[in-house]
């Protein structure tokens, strides 16, 4: 029962430190982050703060990870229409705007991951999630059993569709339908090329 109470502090410490780090990025810029001003911000002690957050690196890995977990809630929050299955391009485009508006409505994931060239990357976890959720969303209507290692064609198409929402977000200042419309066209031709082999 201690154990238990134990780790649900530490569980809001951190939660505390990672809303404090948003708040700091979003009122200014990535540079701004660091551990004593996250520690100041959250009113924890700058030793807490260090034993849950060993670097600022760390700190952003943690944020971006959140990031990407909002953004998965997303696609359960929508439903592709039973007209739309078994067109790539509806699919593709039910894909990219899942994403989109995770990343068009949040500050902190457009500062962090695109404007940010994503520095740190993200981690192999992040982009198995994301490529999972596209497979599974193609799976339901399609059939990608004649490509070839589809886990990876789908984590393909995850780093695409952030690569150009990245490159839309440098050149325009923000993300816009730009950036959705050239995903849009690069997926589904990428798309295209594995499933017609």
């Amino acid at each position: 029962m201690e154990t238990a109470a134990k780790q649900d502090r530490s569980k809001e410490r951190i939660n505390k430190i990672i809303d404090a780090a948003i708040d700091i990025v979003e009122d200014g810029e990535i540079d701004d982050l660091t551990l004593a001003k996250v520690a100041e911000i959250s009113g924890l002690k700058r030793t807490s703060t260090y034993k849950f957050i060993p670097t600022v690196d760390f700190l952003k890995k943690l944020i971006i990870s959140k990031c990407i977990n909002e953004c998965l809630e997303n696609f359960s929050k929508n439903t592709l229409s039973d007209s739309d299955k078994g067109d790539l391009i509806k699919i593709t485009n039910y894909i990219i705007y899942n994403i989109y508006e995770y990343f068009f409505h949040s500050l902190i994931a457009q500062k962090l991951i695109l404007s940010n060239t994503i520095n740190p990357p993200l981690d192999s976890d992040s982009i198995h999630q994301l490529g999972n959720v596209i497979q599974d969303t193609y799976e339901e209507s399609i059939n990608l059993d004649n490509v070839f290692n589809k886990e990876g064609v789908c984590r393909v198409v995850a780093q695409i569709i952030l690569s150009i929402f990245s490159l839309n977000t440098k050149e325009s200042g923000k993300l816009n339908d730009i950036g959705k419309i050239e995903a849009s066209r690069a997926v589904v031709a990428y798309m295209t090329s594995w499933i017609k082999r």
